[in-house]
């Protein structure tokens, strides 16, 4: 999820010209998509169209492709630049989750202008919190609320898990149950303060070594580039479903990560109104 771990340069070899042609594999891949009744929850297929927006590394799906799924979404940081969030708007993104902070003392540097731009757009958005794993979860819990307004209309927080391979000051890795526990003390204590149980942002190799299968109660959103979350993560249910690092969004420079909701729009509606009780 962070541009500071999977890398946030433009490829420039991404060529306009080739944008009808990558409009119509996608409606040709949403068109298959629509053929398949066993994904749950159930999709109403008439919602199924083609996003306004494409990939510069395109994987070849097999099965249920994102594009099954109307309802996507975004998630960024300070390594996207500014960003056009009326363009994003308009281009079909119908959510957005921004980095707010990471360990217990960074804050990313155009959360606050995300958070308020985003907004006036009239993009529902969360904030999400990198964890560290040199710090408790009880610390980092304490400096993503110093940082994080409390809006009864947001999307909930968002805990993304995930080794930093690229840590120049903490290679720690602490166990599976360790893990498990600093997140639980981080999931509780955000909880309280927010009235709304956060979202569990994770990777494949750290869901399989840390045993997340175990957490319950809490919605996940999980990383596949390659494979539907069915594939990649058995049995585990999800909310949110991260399928590239290497998306094209209007209003985003260079390259974008996009999502996608386990819902049609009347879903997704229903769930905004339950998450910003």
């Amino acid at each position: 999820m962070d541009r500071a771990i999977t890398g946030c340069g433009s490829n420039r070899s991404f060529a306009l010209s080739a944008l009808p042609a990558l409009a119509a594999a996608l409606l040709v891949a949403a068109g298959l998509a629509a053929c398949s009744s066993s994904a749950p929850p159930p999709i109403d297929r008439r919602s199924v169209v083609p996003p306004q927006f494409f990939d510069m590394q395109p994987h070849d799906w097999s099965g249920r492709s994102p594009w099954h799924y109307p309802v996507h979404g975004v998630d960024v940081s300070k390594w996207q630049g500014p960003i056009d969030w009326p363009r994003v708007r308009a281009a079909g993104i119908a959510f957005a989750f921004m980095k707010a902070t990471e360990g217990a003392d960074h804050a990313d540097d155009r959360f606050a202008e995300n958070w308020n731009a985003a907004a006036r757009a009239g993009i529902p958005r969360g904030a999400y919190h990198f964890y560290y794993f040199c710090r408790t979860g009880a610390e980092q819990a304490r400096w993503f609320m110093a940082n994080v307004p409390k809006d009864p209309a947001a999307l909930p927080p968002v805990l993304d898990m995930e080794w930093n391979h690229q840590s120049q000051n903490c290679r720690l890795r602490p166990s599976p149950a360790t893990v498990r526990a600093e997140m639980a003390s981080f999931l509780a204590i955000v909880t309280r303060h927010y009235g709304k149980r956060p979202i569990i942002y994770v990777t494949p190799d750290f869901f399989a070594q840390n045993d997340l299968g175990r957490i319950t109660g809490y919605h996940f959103w999980l990383r596949s580039v390659a494979g539907h979350p069915e594939e990649v993560y058995p049995g585990q249910r999800w909310t949110f479903w991260q399928y590239t690092g290497t998306g094209v969004v209007p209003g985003i420079s260079g390259r974008a990560d996009i999502n996608v909701f386990a819902g049609d729009h009347g879903q997704w509606r229903a769930w905004v109104a339950s998450a910003a009780r």
